[in-house]
C-alpha cells in the first residue's frame, strides 16, 4: 500500500490505527465495505507495520476518539490526504493532551481518480 510506504518514511516504528466501524459510519455516512476486524487483520499482515490497533470506539464526547493517540504518544501523526480537514482540530487536541511536539503530516494521494474508496465502492 502506498499510504503505508509513505507513512513508514516518517519514522522507524509504524503504528497504524484502524478506524472503528462506528467511526467510519459517523464520518462517511455509511458502513465500511469490510468490517473493522477484517481491516485490522489486513493491516497487521503488512510487513511495514510494527503494530496495528483499533481506534477508540466513539463515545458521547468527541475527545474520546483521541484517546488512542494519547496512548500511543507518537512523534508524528500521518493522515491520508482525504483526512486533511481533521488536521487543524487534531493539532488542537495534541496540544490539549500535552503532545504538542508531535508533527502532523498529510500524505500524498495515490491516483485518487482511480483508487478513492468512494469511487471503487460504487
Amino acid at each position: 500500500m502506498d499510504l503505508l510506504s509513505q507513512a513508514k518514511k516518517h519514522g522507524d516504528n509504524l503504528i497504524v490505527v484502524v478506524a472503528r466501524d462506528s467511526t467510519v459510519l459517523k464520518n462517511k455516512g455509511k458502513a465500511p465495505k469490510f468490517k473493522e476486524q477484517e481491516r485490522l487483520a489486513k493491516v497487521q499482515e503488512n510487513k511495514l507495520v510494527a503494530e496495528a490497533v483499533l481506534g477508540t470506539e466513539n463515545h458521547d464526547t468527541h475527545q474520546d476518539s483521541y484517546d488512542i493517540i494519547k496512548e500511543i504518544n507518537p512523534d508524528i501523526v500521518c493522515l491520508g490526504y482525504d483526512q486533511a480537514q481533521f488536521a487543524e482540530k487534531l493539532k488542537g487536541e495534541l496540544v490539549r493532551m500535552g503532545l504538542d511536539k508531535a508533527q502532523i503530516v498529510i500524505l500524498r494521494p495515490f491516483h485518487p481518480e482511480k483508487y478513492k474508496s468512494s469511487i471503487m465502492n460504487k
